[in-house]
């Protein structure tokens, strides 16, 4: 009977959280009008540059990073191709 007892009580006070919760609204970026938001990225970059702590890839850095993207991407597909037998 004790069980009984605790699995009621458990079960009401989830069913009281759930009515109460309120839904979730955005907060930071999430709220700000997107074009909002892109003017200040925008700003932002412009800022960097203009203290000299933005990063400026070179063709050879962004050719490293996006042969490390696709390989990252396609990673489950080449595992799918070697784990297969030849017939």
């Amino acid at each position: 009977m004790i069980i009984e007892n605790d699995d009621q009580n458990v079960s009401q006070a989830v069913q009281s959280t759930e009515a109460t919760e309120k839904p979730r609204k955005p907060r930071g970026f999430a709220a700000m009008d997107p074009k909002l938001v892109s003017e200040l990225a925008k700003r932002g970059g412009k800022a960097a540059h203009r203290a000299g702590t933005a990063h400026q890839f070179t063709s050879d850095e962004a050719r490293v990073a996006g042969r490390k993207g696709g390989m990252a991407t396609h990673a489950k597909r080449r595992e799918s191709v070697t784990l297969k037998p030849a017939n």
